[in-house]
């Protein structure tokens, strides 16, 4: 959209659904605290791994025209994330090099990919212009009336793929986005539009992202598990103050508790007023040269991966993956998949060991657990109707050339 001009149109969009996304994760960390908390309890290592081999499926949604391309870089993400010590204590692909002991971090992964392998991609064109010809914007609504009603659905679908995926441990508001991209590009009656200048992916990516706030809340205060990393610090702050999350948080500091939830919903509102109203600053970045932006951007790289953990060795691994992820375009694969299989690769690994472990070998309760088994079988689903979907695209294709050779 920043392309077409649209740059101003784009983050109000971004904004709009994103406040959305907010507000509803917080209606449902309001309303159903207890029921949903209670719910992601019964999950055990079992649900977890056959959700993540579900997240695992959306690989060959992403893979465009090719299944292999697709699952090539997939493989590539598997194998970034068994770098380190393995869940078993097992040293993997460091090559003697310590500083790869406790594996690659996503930071200066995402950084690398979508910030610095950006830069070189578009380094090569004319670094003194900017991004195509803005056209004005105006505050108010960033969507019609249509467009709103014909999003209606995107985003509640976005909002409860970010609530279930919050509530969940350790999986994290990129997957969220991500995952609610794909599946809006998948139920999409135009899904080749994706990526050409469409509204349908940032509604369903900024809805899924903020709706994770609210879904991570859920488990935090009614069970005393954090399910992000603000999470994390929301209960080290809660335990300063001498309230423990848990079961009789309601009864013993409701007060507090429904005090918390009315500051989420002010501050969602807080947000949307502010972002709404520097807009217009914020395209204005768009005039400033790309030669003088670049470096800018580099330096805060460099700084966002050093500050991460203190070392020079992720800096290095910053510009690694972004020269990676060029030479990954280059040769026609999408980045996506490798993003994916990165992200839910360890988490699969992990909680396969720690089934495997409760069974003591046994792979029978992933097909007899109901939770888990409804996974695997969605799963296989998806899968079936991905294939599907690219042989009649090649039918398709076929018929075409026959009825131009006619």
């Amino acid at each position: 959209m920043a392309r077409n001009g649209e740059a101003g149109k784009a983050l109000g969009v971004g904004i709009l659904y994103s406040f959305i996304g907010g507000i509803l994760s917080t209606i449902a960390l309001v309303v159903g605290a207890k029921a949903l908390a209670s719910f992601a309890l019964k999950f055990t290592p079992f649900e977890y791994f056959s959700i993540a081999v579900f997240s695992l499926t959306i690989i060959a949604s992403l893979a465009g025209k090719s299944i292999i391309d697709g699952l090539i870089s997939g493989v590539l993400g598997f194998l970034i994330a068994m770098v380190g010590m393995s869940p078993l204590g097992q040293v993997r692909f460091t090559f003697g090099n310590n500083n790869l002991l406790s594996g690659i971090d996503t930071v200066p992964i995402l950084i690398g990919i979508y910030a610095i392998g950006a830069i070189i991609s578009n380094a090569f064109g004319d670094v003194n212009k900017s991004v195509g010809k803005k056209k004005n914007y105006k505050l108010g609504m960033p969507v019609t009336w249509k467009e709103f009603v014909d999003q209606g659905w995107n985003a509640l679908r976005s909002a409860i793929v970010g609530i279930v995926i919050g509530i969940l441990p350790g999986i994290g508001g990129s997957t969220a986005g991500l995952l609610s991209y794909t599946i809006a590009k998948d139920s999409s009656k135009y899904p080749e539009k994706f990526g050409t200048g469409i509204i349908d992916g940032i509604v369903a990516s900024e809805t899924a992202n903020n709706a994770v706030v609210g879904g991570a809340m859920i488990p935090l205060l009614t069970l005393g598990i954090p399910g992000s990393t603000p999470a994390c610090l929301l209960l080290a702050g809660l335990t300063i103050h001498g309230i423990t999350p848990g079961p009789l948080v309601f009864k013993n500091n409701g007060v507090f508790i429904f005090s918390l939830f009315a500051a989420v919903f002010i501050a969602n509102i807080a947000f949307a007023v502010i972002e709404t109203a520097g807009i217009k600053c914020f395209v204005k970045l768009l005039d400033i040269p790309k030669w003088i932006l670049y470096p800018i951007i580099i330096a805060m790289c460099v700084i966002g991966a050093y500050a991460n953990n203190n070392r020079y060795f992720d800096v290095i691994l910053v510009f690694t993956f972004g020269l990676a992820t060029y030479l990954l375009k280059k040769v026609g694969l999408n980045t996506t998949p490798f993003i994916i299989a990165y992200i839910l690769g360890t988490l699969a690994e992990t909680n396969l060991i720690r089934a495997l472990s409760q069974s003591q070998g046994s792979w029978l309760p992933f097909i007899t657990r109901p939770i888990s088994a409804v996974m695997l079988a969605a799963s296989v689903l998806s899968v079936v109707l991905v294939i599907r979907k690219h042989i009649m695209a090649k039918r398709a294709g076929k018929e075409i050339e026959v009825d131009e050779e006619d």
